[in-house]
């Protein structure tokens, strides 16, 4: 699967994988290069995946939460969504290198994460880390 890198989108397929997905893995680091990964939901809306920062129950607030600090201290994030099945002939994972920033959400991000998950409906957006793509690898087993 070629990757996107110089300026390049993504491919129609990597575009449609990235729609599709439900969840996806955001890595982060600090500026120390201390990495920091976790499992996210997320919208892709072409150009960039919106991860919301919602209002579901934390140990901390939003602006304190490591994933956001650590984009504020070093913008370069991976967004990692796969493919698991016990059939190896479907496996599939896409990698995408990103410009990460932290934004407040705006409406037709907001629209499109409600689209994608019904309990935006209910559970608040307090802000957005917006994925950039800079370059995307992937691989899969057989065939789109």
């Amino acid at each position: 699967m070629a990757g996107a890198g110089g300026g390049r989108g993504l491919s129609p397929s990597e575009s449609a994988f990235l729609c599709e997905a439900r969840v996806a893995r955001l890595a982060t680091s600090d500026r120390e290069g201390r990495p920091h990964c976790i499992p996210v939901v997320f919208a892709w809306n072409g150009r960039e995946a919106l991860v919301p920062l919602d209002g579901k129950p934390k140990r901390v607030p939003v602006q304190r939460l490591r994933r956001v600090r650590n984009v504020l201290e070093n913008p370069r994030a991976v967004l990692l969504v796969d493919v698991y099945d016990e059939d190896w002939s479907r496996l599939r994972w896409l990698m995408v290198e990103c410009d990460a920033a932290v934004t407040p959400p705006d409406e037709a991000s907001l629209a499109l994460l409600r689209e994608k998950y019904a309990q935006y409906e209910r559970v608040p957006v307090e802000g957005l880390i917006r994925l950039a793509p800079t370059r995307v690898v992937g691989w899969q087993a057989g065939p789109l």
